[in-house]
């Protein structure tokens, strides 16, 4: 009898590894976020992937940090968390990376269940460097598989995917096999927008944000968004909406393309910038946008 395999594969490293790209990649779906700029994720995201042998439940998850803030201390552990429940483990890491200072979590060396070290940007580097980040990790991480890939340009991306279902325990599927992710079509509203204020305004100001969706309503053929973008100071509004309006239209509109192609239908998209001083330190705050989970 063909038994059934599936299981949690949860993807961590350092900021700005590409998680994102990969996680993107092995699901082929845009499910997580992706710019250029650090702490683009934030939440822990699941991307399902199903056949009728398998099921693989990845995780993207955010980038270590040091924290500066609660936000922050809730990202890391969303992290630990992720690093508890995994069934397997892919470890992040880059060609870019200073092989002076590696670094890996102490749950990551002692966890007990497969981890593959994927390099990450090989399509950045010769094979000579390559080589000397597989040296370099396999030292520290001995009993891991190593992979090197190009998340973005899909090099080796297929193989990897290949060994983490050769991988999986035997188990019946945790969702149904139609499901591509476990969050709700509104987070990835909020999500879309939250990517184009990270590409469209600079400094400090993406990391002060927050998007939360007050509206979001089904009308068969419209999708009503209504969102609000909550900023830490009263300069901050003003540089999210900027001269006549002219910057926050310019993000509404980029963001509505991109809910549109997600969704597959018409989106009408208004978008509010409200002052929310201090949210990164709020737990009822950060409760209500979801970085505390309800116990």
């Amino acid at each position: 009898m063909t038994t059934h395999k599936a299981g949690f594969v949860n993807i961590i490293g350092n900021t700005n590894a590409g998680k994102s790209t990969l996680m993107n990649a092995l699901t082929g779906e845009k499910l997580s976020v992706v710019t250029p700029k650090v702490q683009t994720t934030r939440h822990r995201i699941m991307g399902i992937v199903s056949s009728d042998h398998y099921q693989v439940v990845y995780s993207d998850t955010p980038g270590f940090l040091k924290p500066a803030y609660r936000l922050h201390q809730h990202m890391l552990d969303q992290i630990y968390n992720a690093i508890d429940d995994a069934d397997i483990i892919l470890f992040v890491a880059t060609v870019d990376d200073d092989l002076k200072k590696l670094f890996v979590p102490e749950p990551v060396i002692r966890t007990k269940v497969p981890v593959i070290t994927v390099i990450n940007k090989i399509d950045k580097t010769d094979e000579p460097t390559i080589q000397q980040h597989t040296k370099a990790w396999k030292e520290i991480l001995p009993a891991a598989m190593i992979m090197p890939v190009s998340a973005l340009k899909k090099i080796n991306t297929e193989k990897l995917f290949d060994t983490v279902t050769g991988l999986l325990p035997d188990h019946p599927p945790y969702f149904p096999a139609d499901e591509l992710s476990d969050k709700p079509e509104r987070f990835f509203a909020s999500e879309i927008i939250r990517e184009k204020i990270l590409l469209n305004y600079y400094e400090e100001v993406p990391y002060s944000v927050e998007v939360e969706i007050e509206r979001f309503s089904d009308e068969g053929k419209i999708l009503h968004i209504h969102a609000v973008i909550h900023v830490n100071r009263p300069t901050h509004k003003s540089i999210i909406i900027g001269k006549k309006g002219e910057a926050l239209k310019k993000t509404g509109t980029e963001a509505r393309m991109d809910m549109e192609v997600m969704f597959g239908k018409k989106v009408y998209l208004e978008l509010f910038v409200k002052v929310t001083e201090n949210w990164r330190e709020n737990d009822r705050v950060l409760r209500r946008f979801g970085y505390i989970s309800e116990k």
